[in-house]
């Protein structure tokens, strides 16, 4: 399985770009602003998931792990990949930013932030690391059954950048059961309102981290939202989150 793993990770970025390039942007941008998330249908390959979810068990791709019962998170653990990162992630995290980016500038500005974002992934990470935020922060999660990830915001230090990507590795139905994808947005003096996001094996999910820009009918205002996974019932999960800032 290493062996395969190795060969099928290392995808030339044109492919990656170009994969990336191809997703109906117009839609997941109507999407984002609709709903605070949209969902990236096929963006890695059976294959692709397959080797990603096989580097678990080697600690030399992680810089640390997180057993989420301990912390009071949920039940079930994730390792955040060490820099370098394995190809596929360091490619997917610059192409994915660069679509995202406009519709992060576009958010900070209709909520009155000041915050914008460079044109390229690098340029934000410079940012990162200049404040002192230098530890990569994608990570590999690992579920099994009675496992869950609860609500939470993936924020780490100063410098955030106001979405994210989670990819779903394995397949529902063959490999587990249950273990949607959950988000709730809580819109001032009103109750939460969930979102269950149905993901299939290398689909991808773009959401918000922290809060994002509302139409109201007395103009704009904030609503904030957090994310995280139901009830593991059966069998394992595992999923790839891509965080765009660094953490301290």
């Amino acid at each position: 399985m290493r062996s395969t793993a190795k060969n099928i990770i290392h995808p030339s970025a044109p492919d990656i770009a170009a994969r990336v390039e191809a997703i109906d942007w117009a839609q997941a941008t109507s999407e984002l602003d609709a709903q605070g998330c949209a969902v990236l249908k096929s963006l890695l390959s059976r294959d692709e998931c397959h080797a990603l979810a096989a580097l678990y068990p080697d600690d030399s791709h992680f810089r640390s792990r997180i057993v989420m019962g301990r912390h009071g998170f949920g039940r079930g653990e994730y390792k955040y990949f060490s820099y370098p990162l394995p190809d596929l992630i360091a490619q997917l995290r610059p192409a994915l930013y660069a679509r995202l980016r406009d519709v992060a500038n576009r958010w900070n500005e209709a909520m009155g932030i000041d915050i914008r974002y460079p044109q390229n992934h690098d340029a934000f990470l410079k940012r990162c690391h200049a404040a002192g935020q230098t530890r990569p922060t994608p990570l590999l999660l690992q579920y099994e059954a009675g496992d869950y990830n609860c609500l939470h915001q993936d924020l780490y230090g100063e410098h955030v950048f106001p979405l994210q990507v989670a990819i779903l590795l394995s397949e529902p139905g063959r490999d587990f059961a249950g273990g949607e994808f959950v988000l709730t947005e809580q819109r001032p003096r009103m109750q939460s309102r969930p979102e269950v996001v149905p993901l299939g094996q290398g689909d991808a999910v773009a959401f918000a981290v922290h809060h994002r820009p509302v139409q109201g009918t007395r103009g704009v205002y904030r609503v904030n939202l957090r994310h995280g996974v139901s009830r593991i019932r059966s069998g394992h999960r595992h999923t790839v989150g891509v965080i765009f800032h660094d953490a301290k």
